[in-house]
């Protein structure tokens, strides 16, 4: 069983990213970190106890990689946007196994004290046009239940694909938040904020 883990704005730099995102939104953007296998830093958003936002782009501070990074960045252009949503499993290796062709190996990551496991696919693509999620086992503590709580949540995330039906079939997410629309390929998050709803697209 898949469950929402949290979503990703990428952007052209991080600055850009968390500017466009509290503007969005009316909130300020918590703390966040650097990752050295990718060569990505972030921030992040709390969206309550099981989920969180967060903005991410290639940190031009840090070395080259001489692999294709996560959510297509390597090739992001444009202004920031919701790309990609990940979900978190208990197994990896399993839901890897049963995902569609181009979901990625699994691979051992870290930033600071947390660990995790990803799913990273080869060349930075995902399935279904990226509208597939991203997987993620966490192993021990998440950012989840680090991070400040600013009155923001998630009220709706809707997955459009044009493959929609058939994509819904494939992601075992048992969410009502979640919602799989026939469409352009693309991702909308409606977030509650102490301004009202906000959205993210």
């Amino acid at each position: 069983m898949f469950e929402l883990d949290h979503l990703a704005v990428s952007a052209a730099s991080l600055a850009e990213g968390v500017a466009h995102v509290e503007a969005a939104l009316g909130v300020a953007l918590g703390p966040g970190g650097e990752h050295d296998y990718m060569s990505t830093h972030n921030r992040l958003l709390g969206l309550g106890p099981t989920d969180y936002l967060e903005v991410i782009a290639i940190n031009p501070a840090a070395p080259p990689v001489a692999h294709r990074r996560w959510f297509r960045l390597d090739e992001f252009s444009g202004p920031p946007r919701l790309t990609n949503w990940i979900c978190r499993v208990g197994d990896l290796e399993a839901a890897l196994a049963a995902a569609p062709a181009g979901s990625g190996r699994a691979v051992d990551l870290a930033r600071g004290d947390l660990r995790w496991r990803m799913g990273v696919p080869t060349d930075g693509r995902l399935p279904f046009d990226d509208c597939f999620p991203a997987l993620i086992e966490w192993q021990g503590a998440r950012p989840q239940a680090r991070l400040a709580d600013v009155g923001c949540r998630l009220a709706r995330l809707e997955v459009s694909h044009p493959e929609a039906a058939a994509l819904g079939a494939l992601v075992a997410l048992a969410d009502p938040r979640v919602a799989f629309v026939p469409g352009a390929p693309g991702l909308r998050a409606t977030i509650a904020t102490p301004h009202g709803n906000r959205v993210l697209e």
